[in-house]
């Protein structure tokens, strides 16, 4: 992970931050540093993937999730992600990210960060995330929200969420590429 020093300070600092549902929202705060920035001196788009990385994991942190789930040998990753970006950020500003979850399907859980300063939109992105098992598979979505005791079925999907997931299942097919 390109933001190394950053995951160490979230996972030290977890204790002293507020706690919340494994549905979030969490807002974690962050700064640009230098070696986030490309040649035209703003974040490279590619950092803002790298930041939603960490906004994610403090939602796992903040909802005491993170080491039942390594406990289990499961971990997260990332089945399909897209952002849509509105303005820049430049070296030293303070952001935060606004991570939430959307809802799940039988195979996926979506969510959605929100990066945001002073108020105002910085970018969007949009998260299809699953569960695997370090032994080798795919972990059950019914056994994953069992153990993190999500017993209520999932918040109805608002209409961009839709369009999104059939976007992604359309180019999916279009392309052949097997999940």
């Amino acid at each position: 992970m390109k933001l190394l020093l950053r995951l160490c300070w979230l996972i030290m600092t977890q204790r002293w931050r507020s706690r919340c549902s494994i549905l979030g929202p969490v807002d974690t705060k962050l700064v640009v540093f230098p070696s986030d920035l490309d040649t035209l001196m703003h974040v490279n788009n590619g950092v803002f993937f790298t930041y939603a990385d960490l906004g994610r994991v403090d939602l796992l942190l903040r909802a005491n999730a993170m080491k039942r789930l390594q406990k289990l040998g499961w971990y997260p990753v990332v089945a399909a992600e897209s952002m849509q970006f509105k303005k820049s950020l430049t070296l030293g500003q303070v952001f935060s990210i606004r991570t939430e979850v959307l809802g799940w399907s039988d195979k996926s859980i979506y969510l959605q960060q929100i990066f945001s300063r002073h108020g105002r939109m910085i970018a969007r992105a949009m998260i299809d995330a699953r569960f695997l098992k370090r032994s080798g598979g795919t972990v059950n979505l019914e056994e994953l929200l069992d153990h993190l005791e999500i017993n209520s079925p999932s918040p109805e999907f608002p209409d961009y969420l839709h369009h999104w997931i059939a976007s992604n299942k359309a180019s999916r097919e279009s392309s052949s590429i097997d999940t």
